[in-house]
């Protein structure tokens, strides 16, 4: 029925008879020829219709946005003047001989080029926004991707086996979706987080180098980087050290943006998870912005300034400057604004100073907090932030993850804003780095306990097993993610693969022998049986096409995504359900929708 898609008309077909099918995008009637532009996956072209086909001017002359059409013509030069660079069929155009109307359309919600939709409309009329070019763009990047990710991981001897999507429940950090059981009252499955333990599994049935490109499910908050079903690209080896798995899957996102984009990356920074969070308050840090944190903890202890030396007095306490270059120029509101911005993440304000003279010491500073330091502590803050004339150096003073956060965002918020880039603080450019080494416990100052920072199986350096008993904040993990432009794009660990070492992971996290068994039997039963060494990595596909296309949200490169309400605009999901399935499913609904 075709013969060619629209958007691949160029000058090779010059002279040549095609068939084509697609949509109209637009219609000009320029009085007594008729335009159409007509729309598919791959493009536009643009497609005449005389008056000298009267039948077929008439079909023309009732075609509408949206309309589907059939078009038969032939393919000749554009006239001079009216070529379109932007499009490859920009120097050519298909004098119509047939037109045939395969399907029309009623008025659409909202013309295809219109680029102040609302995200509610759009995700309410999907099907509609899926056909705008930009999304179609980024579905067909997508695929590329996950094509070349697949190319890639054949040629290395990975194989792609599947793991089930109706599991057991196992607490691995987030809430689990839970399915009913019909055939078991009272039981439930539960969808995967991740395939985590079925890949372990994987490496004990001998298969050492496993892949699958599969959906995951997390009942969590969402973000604009977050949706409850997300698409992971999943690695797993044996016999590979921690160095070993971080080169090849490096290799593999080189070789993807290559593909993909032809796109170069540069060298990976490599951080450790400590150093990250020294220097920029995050374990993701975007190092593109040209902006650093400065260690102030120690010089503050004996100021008077209790907003100072409370934090840099008190265990797990920090104090940290971050100097913005140029900063004396914002306006007291734009401060002001800043402020209001950090107490997001849970800063109770935001000290500040401007360096109109650092030579004149106390009398080249401004700020409401001059006069509670005293000299020695402002010399050190000029020294250790280097701060120079016209600079403004911000301070978080707080608990280190309070401090962490508010910072670390501030960064980030200063150095996209025009001021940032105006200033030269940020840099345009992709910025792949390697955060190592993180820490294999997280203390959870209301429930009293240690958790585990990424899940129960990561494995300890060499060497650290020691600390679990006596000293769990010490242990450091062989643990990695990948970073790229501020989003962790893939993280992983290497597995513990002995039990003697999973058992004082285990009562490190005081999880009882009964609760292991009940929760990761079968896991622990396996890894009897010559468990070989083993680890992996798990990349996010859709955080990986959102930066490749460059979208706001991943929403924009999942064809039919959820809202930040976890909700599908489109058919309405989440949605009641028949009181007769409920029935089947021996459940009854203690509050149903719309009681009160």
């Amino acid at each position: 029925m075709r013969s060619t898609y629209c958007g691949l008309v160029s000058e090779k077909l010059l002279g040549q008879d095609v068939t084509l099918m697609g949509w109209a995008h637009r219609r000009r009637d320029h009085g007594g020829v008729i335009f159409i532009d007509l729309r598919d996956r791959e493009g536009l072209v643009q497609v005449v219709c005389d008056p000298d086909r009267p039948e077929m001017f008439r079909t023309a002359e009732g075609v509408r946005h949206e309309f589907c059409l059939q078009v038969k013509g032939k393919v000749r030069p554009r006239p001079a003047g009216t070529e379109n660079a932007s499009l490859t069929s920009g120097k050519v155009e298909v004098l119509a001989h047939e037109l045939e109307v395969l399907n029309a359309s009623v008025t659409p919600p909202f013309q295809l080029d219109d680029e102040n939709l609302s995200e509610t409309v759009r995700l309410t009329h999907r099907v509609l926004d899926l056909r705008r070019p930009q999304m179609q763009k980024n579905m067909m990047l997508r695929y590329r991707v996950a094509m070349e990710v697949r190319k890639f991981l054949d040629e290395q001897g990975f194989i792609d086996i599947e793991t089930p999507m109706l599991t057991k429940s196992t607490p691995e950090g987030a809430r689990d979706y839970l399915v009913p059981s019909r055939v078991h009252d009272g039981m439930f499955f539960a969808l995967p987080q991740s395939p985590q333990l079925f890949k372990q599994l994987l490496m004990v049935a001998g298969f050492d180098r496993y892949y699958q490109i599969t959906k995951c499910f997390r009942d969590e908050d969402l973000r604009a980087d977050r949706q409850p079903e997300f698409t992971q690209i999943d690695i797993e080896t044996s016999f590979l050290s921690e160095a070993e798995i971080r080169a090849v899957t490096e290799a593999m996102v080189r070789t993807v943006f290559r593909k993909t984009m032809g796109v170069e990356l540069p060298p990976y920074a490599e951080l450790t998870y400590a150093e990250a969070m020294h220097r920029f308050g995050s374990d993701k840090p975007d190092l593109r912005v040209k902006l650093e944190f400065t260690e102030l903890t120690d010089a503050m202890r004996d100021v008077e300034f209790k907003v100072f030396s409370g934090p840099a007095t008190m265990p797990g306490g920090r104090v940290a400057a971050l100097r913005i270059p140029g900063g004396g120029e914002m306006s007291r509101g734009e401060i002001d604004g800043y402020t209001e911005f950090v107490k997001i993440y849970g800063a109770k304000g935001l000290a500040w100073i401007k360096v109109n003279d650092a030579g004149k010491g106390r009398d080249g500073l401004q700020s409401p907090i001059v006069k509670n330091l005293h000299d020695g502590a402002l010399r050190q803050i000029i020294a250790r932030t280097g701060a120079r004339n016209g600079d403004l150096v911000f301070f978080g003073a707080d608990k280190a993850k309070v401090v962490n956060d508010a910072l670390g965002a501030l960064r980030t918020k200063i150095g996209h804003s025009e001021f940032g880039r105006g200033k030269g603080l940020f840099e345009d450019r992709w910025a792949p780095a390697w955060v190592i080494d993180f820490p294999m416990f997280e203390y959870d100052e209301e429930a009293k306990r240690w958790n585990a920072m990424h899940h129960p199986f990561t494995s300890p350096k060499d060497g650290h097993e020691e600390f679990m008993a006596t000293d769990p904040g010490r242990c450091v993990a062989k643990a990695y993610d990948m970073v790229l432009n501020g989003w962790e794009i893939g993280g992983g660990s290497v597995r513990i693969h002995r039990a003697d070492v999973q058992a004082k992971v285990f009562e490190a996290l005081d999880i009882s022998p009964e609760q292991q068994r009940a929760k990761f039997g079968f896991l622990l039963d396996a890894l009897q049986y010559g468990a070989p060494p083993h680890g992996g990595l798990a990349f996010g596909l859709d955080r990986i096409a959102t930066l490749m296309t460059g979208a706001e949200s991943i929403r924009d490169v999942i064809a039919f995504p959820k809202t930040q309400r976890a909700q599908c605009l489109l058919t309405g999901a989440p949605s009641a359900v028949d009181e007769a399935q409920l029935r089947e499913l021996h459940i009854r609904l203690r509050n149903p929708q719309g009681a009160r």
